[in-house]
């Protein structure tokens, strides 16, 4: 897959990750797109990792696979960040 397919799958895995995990996120939306196609590539090497095949095409288990990435990174860039904007000193 090229870097444009990893760009879109990422959008894809962005938006259902905000779907699967509804909620404020501190940077909003733009932030939560480039979590999502981070996520793909971190989805797409956990699995080819994990010995599930390589992510080389655009389908249902790449999605999911990049979703998972997704939401992963949601929910670390939450907890970092999310926890940080409460306190204040």
């Amino acid at each position: 897959m090229g870097i444009l397919s990893w760009i879109v799958l990422g959008l894809i895995a962005g938006a259902l990750g905000k779907l699967i995990m509804p909620g404020r996120d501190p940077g909003g939306i733009i932030v939560t797109i480039l979590i999502g196609i981070a996520g793909a590539f971190v989805g797409g090497f956990v699995v080819s990792l994990l010995g599930f095949g390589s992510v080389q095409e655009f389908n249902l288990g790449s999605i999911v696979a990049a979703t998972i990435g997704a939401i992963i990174l949601l929910a670390i860039y939450r907890a970092l960040v999310g926890g940080r904007s409460g306190r204040r000193a």
